[in-house]
């Protein structure tokens, strides 16, 4: 049930890549000084355009896609199995509920972080498409390079489980509370408006609050400032080292591409996930 409510909800994220790709590139910019800075989200797709051509909005596309329904699948599956298992403790339903979203998250997580790493790296790329490595001979440069460990293949771990973790936490917690909270409609199109606008606020609310881990994993996971020394070791290292030397408001970098993402797109999961799931209960 669930990986079919995955494939279902997969084009709503890979449909968004130019977004994906402009969030990406914000994030590893290092202020106005950066020779490469984007002045805005207009002059980053006119840019990318003039320079890297049409296709170059669809850099490290593949990993996204080859992830995309274990990656729902696990979301999904771990959420419902975290909240049976959090039934049985005093916890609130509304905090279990929560509690359930970070436990898929990080579970999520897990799953993910390796495709990310392969992903930043071919979005950090500013050549022609044409002549970027493919996406396994990046992930086989990263293997060759430093392994499939913390350093390797799954360099930035921790900050894509703060990610992850933070954002289901709040995205699962404030949609099932929120609506549980209002009441439905008998309505069925002014019922779907209402859980569209609540998944909107959940997708949107918890891309603001999980942002300064997003920029942390692209910084870590991306190309170093210096070829050969890290700079970007660690989780908080990064949010301290990027806060000091840019300001908060780097921390926040990406935003907006982001929010444009997971905003509607989110709000679209979590509606395919509660009419089909429903549908395939009753049908299956």
């Amino acid at each position: 049930m669930f990986e079919k409510c995955a494939q279902i909800s997969q084009p709503v994220n890979i449909i968004n890549d130019e977004l994906l790709l402009c969030s990406q590139r914000f994030q590893i910019q290092r202020g106005a000084s950066d020779p490469n800075s984007y002045k805005g989200l207009g002059d980053c797709f006119r840019t990318i355009f003039r320079n890297e051509g049409v296709y170059g909005f669809y850099k490290g596309i593949l990993p996204p896609i080859l992830a995309e329904t274990p990656k729902r699948a696990v979301k999904f599956f771990t959420f419902e199995q975290y909240k049976k298992l959090l039934s049985f403790t005093p916890l609130s339903q509304g905090l279990a509920l929560s509690m359930a979203g970070l436990g898929s998250g990080l579970t999520e997580a897990l799953v993910v972080n390796p495709f990310e790493v392969v992903k930043v790296n071919l979005q950090a790329n500013r050549d022609s498409f044409k002549v970027q490595p493919s996406t396994f001979a990046q992930a086989r440069m990263i293997i060759n390079a430093d392994g499939f460990g913390l350093r390797g293949l799954n360099k930035g771990l921790t900050s894509t489980l703060g990610r992850h973790g933070i954002f289901n936490m709040i995205y699962f917690g404030f949609y099932f509370n929120v609506k549980d909270a209002i009441p439905a409609s008998q309505d069925s199109r002014l019922e779907f408006m209402r859980k569209f606008a609540i998944g909107l606020l959940s997708g949107t609310i918890s891309s603001c609050v999980n942002i300064p881990f997003d920029v942390a994993k692209s910084r870590i996971q991306g190309p170093q400032p210096v070829p050969g020394e890290i700079k970007y070791r660690s989780c908080f290292q990064t949010m301290a080292l990027v806060y000091r030397e840019e300001g908060y408001l780097a921390l926040y970098k990406g935003l907006i591409p982001k929010i444009m993402r997971l905003g509607p797109g989110g709000a679209v999961m979590l509606l395919v996930y509660e009419y089909v799931s429903n549908w395939l209960q009753r049908n299956w």
